[in-house]
């Protein structure tokens, strides 16, 4: 049975629900690789997710929103994201422009082992926007990493998204109920979590 006066920590505790303001803001998106559309990992719901990602991508360049992309690289060789082959490569509705800082991770969380503390730093901006892939895995640990890193944070919920995944019990939890759990874990007390770049117009 649900609780109809259910209230998450940031509720309780009166923080704030709007969106991170974008003259405030640094917008990082995390994985956007074809890996996930193409390759072995596509995930459900991926096309849709990009063409979410694409719309806040031109928000973000038409606003003066300084831009940071994430990539995942193992090593030469290896079944998933090898940086020798196509796989690893940014989808193109995605892709940087010049100046677009591109950070390359090796562990979930896009702030371990990598300097995107300084470089989102240097912009200037307290407040980070997050998009990119898997919902349950480098977007979860890099946006927790986030708030502990100081950030402000502001999740775009439609331009995540995730997989099936088996449940240790002989079954299988569909994305949709990760994407639904993931995201509502992380509104309750680590981010902002919007639909889309709607919530800036």
């Amino acid at each position: 049975m649900t609780n109809p006066t259910a209230k998450t920590l940031r509720q309780i505790a009166g923080a704030p629900d709007t969106p991170s303001p974008l003259d405030k803001a640094v917008l990082v998106l995390i994985d956007l690789q074809r890996e996930y559309t193409d390759g072995a990992l596509r995930l459900s719901g991926v096309d849709a997710a990009v063409e979410k990602a694409a719309a806040l991508l031109d928000l973000a360049r038409a606003s003066k929103v300084p831009v940071i992309h994430i990539v995942h690289h193992t090593a030469a060789g290896a079944p998933v994201f090898d940086p020798t082959g196509p796989m690893a490569e940014i989808v193109p509705a995605v892709a940087p422009r010049d100046g677009e800082p591109v950070i390359v991770k090796r562990l979930a969380n896009a702030f371990a082992g990598t300097d995107l503390q300084r470089v989102a730093g240097d912009t200037g901006r307290a407040e980070m926007i997050v998009a990119g892939f898997m919902t349950h895995n480098c977007v979860s640990s890099t946006v927790r990493s986030a708030v502990d890193h100081g950030w402000r944070v502001t999740v775009v919920a439609s331009a995540t998204a995730t997989r099936d995944l088996p449940d240790g019990k002989g079954g299988v939890v569909p994305a949709a109920g990760i994407q639904r759990g993931v995201l509502t874990g992380l509104s309750d007390s680590l981010a902002v979590v919007v639909e889309d770049a709607r919530a800036w117009k």
